[in-house]
Parts: structure tokens; sequence; C-alpha cells
């Protein structure tokens, strides 16, 4: 995808106009700068009318009310009113509508070529007892409800090497000790999908690899009873899970010090790992983008697809997700799935979100954000289909439920809202050791007990958020490296963060505030 040459306007005065064509079906091309009214598109013989930002669309033939817009070869909305060639192609001119998707079960299916076992790429990763692989090593503090949340936090800061160093001075093995507290718990139908979700999440951290023991700290009263947790989760009480409430021990002053000395005596064997060499097979990566412009499926993206596409040769797992995300590109997903059943599954959950949002008097449309309109995106049609290149090009092999284990190798999809931190919380929950998380407008964002990789679209905010971000992707637009080559060096990286190299948003402490378990139902 080069940039085109640069272009001449009918005042004489050179522009460099450069602008992408993804697809030659496309209606639009894509600005990578900020164009001025008389630019000429030669290689489009059209002339631009108007100012388009950067990353915005152009129209490339006139378009009339009622008539489908197309961007990466897809539907991405309908024009409003009349659009002619060379106009700013946005909220003010295109619109959601109903059209036909053919789902095509299985029949993009292909075989995938894996690496072979004595050639698979390895991180140093760090062993369980039960044989599962860790990429970090913390001590967790979970919480049943959100009454017992200042107990949790006031526990884990005891031991923050920020504020205490010689809290942890004798545990260099230890990557910390992380207090993951929740606004839910009680005051919800005890036998209700709500409740289901919570346990399942908390239960999914409570045995996730990253963790090397954990305290779970209730109330005492809350719906959600920390023996029933335990029991649902097929959990019981040991060495390296220990539980206790509030009311039981006495009191905030009795829990925070029962909570300092059951950490104290956790450590020692928390600290006796070291790292060893493991398969890339044992790396299970959770798939997130946010803050996305409309460079986000033309780099980051892709470029993440192309990592993803390494992993899973090389026997890895990705996690997909953010469904509101892949609404109206699902079409794409289900052609590749590797069975009708796994097919069927991914559209029953689409059906799910739209009757979801219907009974909240909620458009799915609304999921663009601000900052994603601002930065080139119109449509959640147009934001599905760049984010769907996260998957890269493997067969989808599974769908799970939100938080759910997931037990297949290859890539997966879980259903999770696209609201990042709920995303990436129920990811974590079913098993990532390792998040990766595109970006165009700048999110800064963390993800204990898992390590977070940001990828910036372009170059102008690599330069402005570099402090947040660990890959330049604009390095694409700029003609300085090709998708391959930078999903090469994003594997890499994988490799690398997951080995123990600390991404920027570990170095900022990000983490415990971005736990939040996804909440739905009625609160009584």
């Amino acid at each position: 995808m080069p940039p085109l040459d640069t272009e001449h306007s009918p005042a004489g005065t050179t522009r460099h106009a450069r602008v992408i064509r993804l697809n030659p079906a496309d209606d639009v091309v894509i600005s990578l700068d900020q164009l001025v009214s008389g630019t000429t598109l030669d290689e489009e013989g059209i002339i631009v009318s108007g100012l388009i930002p950067p990353g915005h669309k152009i129209a490339t033939r006139d378009i009339a009310t009622g008539e489908p817009v197309h961007r990466y070869g897809q539907i991405i909305g309908f024009a409003s009113q009349p659009i002619r060639a060379g106009q700013h192609v946005h909220t003010h001119n295109l619109a959601m509508g109903e059209f036909a998707r053919d789902y095509a079960y299985c029949q993009g299916a292909r075989d995938t070529e894996s690496v072979p076992a004595a050639a698979q790429a390895t991180f140093e990763g760090i062993v369980r007892e039960d044989g599962r692989v860790a990429t970090r090593n913390y001590i967790g503090i979970l919480t049943s409800v959100n009454c017992s949340a200042t107990v949790a936090r006031a526990i884990a800061d005891y031991f923050r090497r920020d504020i205490r160093p010689e809290a942890l001075a004798a545990y260099p093995n230890v990557d910390g000790v992380v207090a993951l507290t929740h606004g839910s718990g009680c005051a919800i139908d005890s036998e209700g999908e709500a409740l289901q979700i919570l346990q399942r999440t908390l239960g999914g951290y409570a045995c996730h690899p990253n963790f090397a023991a954990v305290l779970v700290i209730g109330l005492g009263c809350e719906t959600n009873q920390i023996p029933r947790l335990l029991a649902t989760q097929g959990l019981t009480e040991h060495a390296r899970l220990r539980t206790f409430t509030i009311q039981d021990t006495g009191g905030t002053t009795k829990t925070i010090a029962k909570g300092i000395e059951l950490i104290e005596s956790m450590l020692p064997a928390a600290n006796d790992v070291r790292r060893q060499t493991v398969p890339a097979s044992h790396l299970t990566v959770g798939l997130q983008c946010g803050g996305s412009d409309g460079y986000s499926g033309i780099t980051a993206n892709p470029v993440l697809g192309a990592a993803v596409d390494l992993l899973v040769r090389h026997g890895g797992t990705a996690i997909l997700s953010e469904t509101p995300e892949i609404y109206g590109a699902e079409h794409l997903l289900t052609r590749r799935a590797v069975s009708r059943e796994v097919g069927e599954k991914l559209v029953a959950r689409i059906r799910w979100w739209e009757d979801y949002c219907e009974r909240h008097h909620a458009a799915i449309n609304n999921n663009p954000s601000a900052g994603n309109k601002a930065g080139g995106l119109t449509t959640v049609l147009e934001k599905s289909l760049g984010g769907i290149a996260k998957a890269g090009h493997t067969n989808l092999v599974e769908v799970y439920e939100y938080a759910q284990p997931v037990a297949q190798k290859g890539l997966v999809f879980m259903d999770t809202p696209g609201y990042d931190p709920v995303s990436a919380t129920g990811q974590v929950a079913g098993g990532a050791n390792l998040i990766c998380f595109t970006t165009g407008r700048g999110s800064a964002y963390g993800c204990a007990p898992s390590p977070s990789i940001k990828l910036a679209t372009n170059t102008a905010l690599w330069e402005r958020q570099s402090d947040d971000m660990d890959l330049n992707c604009g390095s694409v637009l700029d003609g300085e490296a090709s998708i391959e080559e930078l999903g090469q060096a994003m594997f890499q990286m994988m490799l690398d963060t997951a080995s123990g190299k600390r991404s920027r948003s570990e170095l900022h402490g990000y983490g415990q505030s971005e736990f939040v378990p996804w909440q739905i139902g009625a609160i009584t």
C-alpha cells in the first residue's frame, strides 16, 4: 500500500497528497495527511473538495443517497445524502443500514502450516507445579465484594516497592503484590447470570498462572459468599489460596494486619522460582484495540494480525474479543470457522448483543467513541472491519463466553463488551498471560497480572506519547517497514515480554485499577 505521488493543485502549487486505497472495489481512499480543497489525486482522477483531516475518508466516485459505501472491499455504511467524488466521507453523510451477510460457514477455513515442535520459538517462562506457564510472578488479593476493597488495597500498599522498598527487598523474584478490586458482589440475583460472570472472573484470576499465591477477602454478609465462590469454580483453600472476611476477623485494622501476615508467609515460596526455556505454545495472548483511529485497520491491527499468525503457527493461542466491535464483520470470521458449530456459536453471541442493546434501548452503532470518530472512524461496521485485522488469517477454532477458561490452541473468540478494561479482564480470567493492545488516539492501559504491550498506529502518536507505547506501527505508513517485518518484530516482542522484559505500562505501574469484571443485570 504505497502512498501516491506528489500532486499539484489547480493554482500550480505542489502538494504531497499521501492517500491509501485499501481495496480496488472501495468507494473511498484514506488520507495520510490533512488535505485542503483543490488538491488533485491524479491516480484517482478526482479533486479534493473541502478540508480532509488525516486518517479520514475521501469519496472516489459520486455516491447517491442510500447507496452502500465500501472500505476494505466491505460495506461500512450507506450514504445519508448525496456524496460527490472528492468530498469528505464521515458522520455527516454516512450512516448505518441493514444489509445481508453471507456467513458461508467454514468455506474459507484452511489448514495452518504449523512449525514443527523442534523448531518452535521459545521464551523464558515460569513453570508452575501443575505444568502451567507464567509470564509474571505476582501475589494477588481479590475481593468477593466491593465492601472489602479498601482493606485489600491497604494490604497491597504495605508491599509497594515505591513506598516501602524494604517489604519485598528479600524477594526479588516476586513482581509485586496487587489488589484487584471491583464494584459488585452484592445486591444481585444469587442465581442469576451477573453473579455467575463475577464468580467465573474471580475464579479465573484465583488460579491464573501469573499468581504465585492469592488471598480472597470478603465482608462476610455479601451475596457472593466465598465458600460458594470456591465451590462453583472447583477451587479449594490451600497454602497458596487463602480466604477470610472482615466480619470474622474482627474489623478493618485486624483484617489488614492478618492480610499482611498471610502474604509475608507466602513470599518465600513465591520467590522460590526461576525462569526456564519453554515453547511459544505456552503463550495465550489477549488481543485488544482501544482509542482506535482511521489508521488502526491499516497499520497496527494488521501488524498484530501478522504476529498472531506466527504465534498460532508456533502452537500458541490468541483471543479475539470485543463482540460489538466485530459487529457487521462477523461473516469474515464465520467463513474461517473450523466447523459450522463454531461459526454458529459466534452468530449466537451477535444475536444476544442485538437483543441486549434493544432491551436497554441502546444502539449498537453507538460503539465508536468521540475519539474514534475524530480519528476517522464513522460507523461500527468500519471499526469492526479494521478490528478483525488483529486476528490474522488462521482458522477460528472455538468461541467462549466471558471469562470462560480457554482450552483450545489457535485463534479463538471470547464474547466481551468493547470497553477495553472489561474485555481484557475477561481474557485474563480465561487464561491470557499476555495482552497486546493497539491504539491510534493514545490509550493508557495496563493489566496486572498479565503484561500489556501497546502498539501505536501512527508516528505522530508515537512521537507525542512514546512514554506509553512499545512499538511504532506508523513506520508502515512512512514506508520504513512492511506489515510482515513489523509482525515478526511484534512476535519477538511478545516472546521478550513473556520472558520478563517490562512493558511501558508495567514501568508506569498500570494494572490494579484496570481490573473491571463485566456487570450485567439488575442491582437490587
